[in-house]
Protein backbone atom coordinates (compact mmCIF):
# COMPACT_ATOMS: atom_id res chain seq x y z
CA UNK A 1 0.00 0.00 0.00
CA UNK A 2 1.40 3.17 -0.82
CA UNK A 3 1.57 6.18 1.20
CA UNK A 4 -0.62 8.23 -0.34
CA UNK A 5 -3.06 5.64 -0.43
CA UNK A 6 -3.32 5.67 3.81
CA UNK A 7 -3.32 9.21 3.83
CA UNK A 8 -6.74 9.00 1.48
CA UNK A 9 -7.66 6.25 3.96
CA UNK A 10 -7.03 8.19 6.63
CA UNK A 11 -8.71 11.21 5.21
CA UNK A 12 -11.63 9.22 4.67
CA UNK A 13 -12.17 8.58 8.48
CA UNK A 14 -11.12 11.91 9.87
CA UNK A 15 -14.83 13.14 9.10
CA UNK A 16 -15.99 9.98 11.52
CA UNK A 17 -13.53 10.27 13.92
CA UNK A 18 -15.01 14.05 14.46
CA UNK A 19 -18.87 12.78 14.36
CA UNK A 20 -17.82 10.24 17.15
CA UNK A 21 -15.87 12.69 19.39
CA UNK A 22 -18.87 15.16 18.66
CA UNK A 23 -21.75 12.78 19.62
CA UNK A 24 -19.79 11.66 22.74
CA UNK A 25 -19.84 15.03 23.86
CA UNK A 26 -23.00 15.94 23.45
CA UNK A 27 -24.42 12.82 24.95
CA UNK A 28 -22.47 13.58 28.02
CA UNK A 29 -23.76 17.09 28.26
CA UNK A 30 -27.47 15.42 27.81
CA UNK A 31 -26.65 12.94 30.73
CA UNK A 32 -24.85 15.95 32.22
CA UNK A 33 -28.37 17.59 31.77
CA UNK A 34 -30.07 14.88 33.13
CA UNK A 35 -28.07 13.97 36.76
CA UNK A 36 -27.58 18.61 37.28
CA UNK A 37 -23.41 17.70 36.92
CA UNK A 38 -24.21 20.27 33.63
CA UNK A 39 -25.23 23.59 33.49
CA UNK A 40 -25.30 25.31 30.68
CA UNK A 41 -25.00 29.23 32.55
CA UNK A 42 -22.23 27.96 34.75
CA UNK A 43 -19.98 29.84 32.96
CA UNK A 44 -17.63 31.31 35.96
CA UNK A 45 -17.29 34.77 36.54
CA UNK A 46 -13.96 36.34 37.53
CA UNK A 47 -15.53 38.51 39.64
CA UNK A 48 -16.79 36.08 42.52
CA UNK A 49 -14.72 36.90 45.14
CA UNK A 50 -13.27 40.19 44.45
CA UNK A 51 -14.29 44.06 44.35
CA UNK A 52 -15.36 45.29 41.09
CA UNK A 53 -13.16 47.20 38.24
CA UNK A 54 -13.08 50.64 38.75
CA UNK A 55 -16.05 52.54 36.46
CA UNK A 56 -17.83 55.95 36.24
CA UNK A 57 -20.86 56.14 34.46
CA UNK A 58 -22.75 58.85 33.61
CA UNK A 59 -26.56 59.40 34.80
CA UNK A 60 -29.65 58.52 32.82
CA UNK A 61 -30.51 61.83 32.61
CA UNK A 62 -34.24 61.77 32.94
CA UNK A 63 -34.26 59.44 35.60
CA UNK A 64 -33.40 61.52 38.19
CA UNK A 65 -31.47 58.64 40.05
CA UNK A 66 -27.91 59.65 41.17
CA UNK A 67 -25.41 57.90 39.03
CA UNK A 68 -22.89 54.60 39.15
CA UNK A 69 -19.37 54.40 39.73
CA UNK A 70 -16.97 51.30 41.91
CA UNK A 71 -16.80 53.65 44.32
CA UNK A 72 -20.47 53.61 44.88
CA UNK A 73 -20.10 49.65 45.44
CA UNK A 74 -17.38 50.00 48.33
CA UNK A 75 -18.62 50.27 52.22
CA UNK A 76 -22.12 50.01 51.87
CA UNK A 77 -24.66 49.43 54.79
CA UNK A 78 -25.70 46.23 53.42
CA UNK A 79 -25.68 43.72 50.21
CA UNK A 80 -26.73 45.31 46.56
CA UNK A 81 -27.59 44.02 43.78
CA UNK A 82 -26.08 45.14 40.32
CA UNK A 83 -28.16 44.45 37.19
CA UNK A 84 -26.75 44.80 34.14
CA UNK A 85 -30.61 45.74 31.85
CA UNK A 86 -31.77 46.99 28.63
CA UNK A 87 -35.24 48.35 27.13
CA UNK A 88 -34.56 46.20 23.96
CA UNK A 89 -33.95 42.89 26.28
CA UNK A 90 -36.70 40.77 26.51
CA UNK A 91 -35.80 38.90 29.27
CA UNK A 92 -35.13 41.69 30.80
CA UNK A 93 -39.06 42.49 31.05
CA UNK A 94 -39.37 39.05 32.32
CA UNK A 95 -37.53 39.48 35.44
CA UNK A 96 -38.66 43.27 36.16
CA UNK A 97 -41.02 42.09 38.88
CA UNK A 98 -38.50 40.31 40.89
CA UNK A 99 -36.14 43.56 41.14
CA UNK A 100 -39.10 45.60 42.00
CA UNK A 101 -39.84 42.71 45.07
CA UNK A 102 -36.43 43.62 45.55
CA UNK A 103 -36.65 47.22 46.15
CA UNK A 104 -39.94 47.31 48.20
CA UNK A 105 -38.19 45.07 50.25
CA UNK A 106 -35.44 47.43 50.87
CA UNK A 107 -32.40 45.41 48.67
CA UNK A 108 -30.11 48.88 47.17
CA UNK A 109 -30.78 47.82 43.44
CA UNK A 110 -28.08 49.48 41.63
CA UNK A 111 -28.25 49.36 37.56
CA UNK A 112 -26.93 49.93 34.42
CA UNK A 113 -28.47 50.45 31.67
CA UNK A 114 -26.47 48.50 28.48
CA UNK A 115 -26.02 50.00 25.53
CA UNK A 116 -29.59 51.43 25.18
CA UNK A 117 -30.91 54.48 24.05
CA UNK A 118 -32.28 57.23 26.81
CA UNK A 119 -35.64 57.64 25.72
CA UNK A 120 -35.92 53.67 25.34
CA UNK A 121 -34.55 52.90 28.74
CA UNK A 122 -36.68 56.14 30.37
CA UNK A 123 -40.14 54.79 28.38
CA UNK A 124 -39.32 51.04 29.92
CA UNK A 125 -39.06 52.23 33.55
CA UNK A 126 -41.97 54.76 32.84
CA UNK A 127 -44.00 51.54 31.77
CA UNK A 128 -42.99 48.74 34.25
CA UNK A 129 -41.83 50.82 37.28
CA UNK A 130 -37.77 51.86 38.79
CA UNK A 131 -36.41 49.61 40.95
CA UNK A 132 -33.33 51.19 41.34
CA UNK A 133 -31.62 53.13 43.68
CA UNK A 134 -28.77 54.70 41.60
CA UNK A 135 -28.28 53.85 37.48
CA UNK A 136 -25.49 54.65 34.89
CA UNK A 137 -25.34 54.05 31.23
CA UNK A 138 -23.16 51.74 29.27
CA UNK A 139 -23.68 52.91 26.10
CA UNK A 140 -20.14 51.78 24.74
CA UNK A 141 -20.70 48.26 26.61
CA UNK A 142 -17.36 48.72 28.40
CA UNK A 143 -17.87 48.06 31.52
CA UNK A 144 -19.99 44.87 30.98
CA UNK A 145 -17.20 43.91 29.54
CA UNK A 146 -14.96 44.78 32.09
CA UNK A 147 -17.39 42.95 34.80
CA UNK A 148 -17.65 40.01 32.20
CA UNK A 149 -20.58 40.53 30.85
CA UNK A 150 -22.17 37.62 28.57
CA UNK A 151 -25.40 39.30 27.72
CA UNK A 152 -28.39 41.13 29.24
CA UNK A 153 -30.07 40.56 31.66
CA UNK A 154 -27.17 39.70 34.02
CA UNK A 155 -27.04 40.28 38.10
CA UNK A 156 -24.87 40.52 40.59
CA UNK A 157 -24.83 40.19 44.20
CA UNK A 158 -22.08 42.42 46.31
CA UNK A 159 -21.74 42.39 50.24
CA UNK A 160 -21.08 44.86 52.51
CA UNK A 161 -17.23 45.63 51.25
CA UNK A 162 -18.14 45.44 47.70
CA UNK A 163 -17.21 41.57 47.07
CA UNK A 164 -19.20 39.69 44.21
CA UNK A 165 -20.72 37.22 46.33
CA UNK A 166 -22.95 35.77 43.26
CA UNK A 167 -23.54 36.33 39.68
CA UNK A 168 -26.46 34.72 37.45
CA UNK A 169 -26.71 35.51 33.68
CA UNK A 170 -30.26 35.68 32.56
CA UNK A 171 -33.51 36.48 33.76
CA UNK A 172 -33.93 36.07 37.62
CA UNK A 173 -37.16 33.81 37.81
CA UNK A 174 -39.37 33.01 41.20
CA UNK A 175 -37.34 29.53 41.54
CA UNK A 176 -34.17 31.27 41.70
CA UNK A 177 -35.25 34.42 43.91
CA UNK A 178 -36.89 31.79 46.53
CA UNK A 179 -33.69 29.22 46.27
CA UNK A 180 -30.72 31.42 45.53
CA UNK A 181 -31.04 35.49 45.91
CA UNK A 182 -33.36 35.67 48.95
CA UNK A 183 -31.24 33.36 51.04
CA UNK A 184 -28.19 34.97 49.70
CA UNK A 185 -29.21 38.49 51.13
CA UNK A 186 -30.27 37.05 54.38
CA UNK A 187 -27.07 35.57 54.78
CA UNK A 188 -25.07 39.11 54.09
CA UNK A 189 -27.55 41.35 56.08
CA UNK A 190 -26.80 39.32 59.20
Amino acid sequence: MSTATSRRNLLIFAPLGVALAGGTGFYLMLRGLQDGSFNPRGVPSVLIGRTVPEFGLPPLESSGLPTLASADLANLPGPVVVNFWASWCVPCIIEHPHLMALHRRGVPVYGVNYKDRAPDAQAFLTRHGNPYTRLGVDQPGRVAIDWGVYGVPETYILDRQGVVRWRWAGPITPELMSQEVNPLLDRLRA
